[in-house]
């Protein structure tokens, strides 16, 4: 019987442990040579012209898409769910955005990185105060233009959150890739940490030992404001 009731991970010696750890070790860097193998297929993909204009709404004013790259050569914009009639953004947009760092690093490799959503602008000042985003992150508002039905951002569903991967020739815009859907946990470092612990994301998808703490998924996070201890 363990201190506390709740089920524990088997407790062995340090040698058995380090054997266990290294034999994990093995198939991390397979997983790893494959993500390699995975992320150089993905700068192999063709691209596609963007022929349209469209307008965006931001602190600074009104942008168009080529200054969103703020002359750097490749944009990421985050799709962030927020629909115009919503009085906050969603819970787990919301999430991938605490995790979101200083952006000098990727300005280092020539990327700008910007999060849009349909929101009027005021909302989303609004909402970014509440959350405290203080870190340099543009956000703009497409609303009024066709930017987030084109890319698929908002459909027929409603809204849809997910990552578009832009890269500037000149003054020619070209998209080169798109995730959505559980694609965008790459980009969220908080999965990244509970992958790394005994019980995980504690979600009943997942392959755990019996008696591991779980719950349904999508029901147990929130923004970070709205926990209670």
């Amino acid at each position: 019987m363990t201190t506390t009731g709740k089920p524990l991970p088997d407790i062995v010696s340090p040698e058995a442990w380090q054997a266990a750890m290294d034999r994990l070790l093995v198939k991390e860097k397979e997983l790893t040579r494959a993500r390699d193998a995975l992320n150089a297929e993905r700068r192999r993909l063709p691209m596609v012209k963007v022929g349209k204009a469209y307008a965006f709404q931001g602190d600074e004013g009104t942008r168009s898409l080529l200054e969103l790259f703020e002359g750097r050569r490749q944009l990421i914009v985050y799709h962030f769910m927020f629909a115009p009639d919503w009085e906050a953004g969603c819970d787990g947009c919301s999430w991938v955005a605490d995790a979101m760092s200083h952006p000098a690093h990727l300005h280092a490799r020539d990327t700008s990185l910007v999060m849009v959503s349909r929101a009027p602008l005021e909302k989303l000042q609004q909402y970014r105060a509440r959350m405290g985003w203080n870190y340099p992150i543009p956000w703009y508002s497409p609303y009024g233009s066709d930017f987030n039905y084109d890319f698929g951002a908002t459909t027929r569903q409603g809204e849809q959150h997910g990552a578009s991967v832009f890269l500037r020739d000149g003054d020619d815009i070209y998209r080169t890739y798109y995730t959505g859907a559980r694609g965008v946990e790459y980009l969220g470092s908080h999965w990244s940490y509970l992958d790394l612990t005994p019980y995980g994301r504690q979600e009943r998808w997942e392959d755990s030992p019996a008696g591991w703490p779980q719950t349904e998924p999508y029901t147990w996070n929130r923004r970070h404001d709205e926990y209670v201890d």
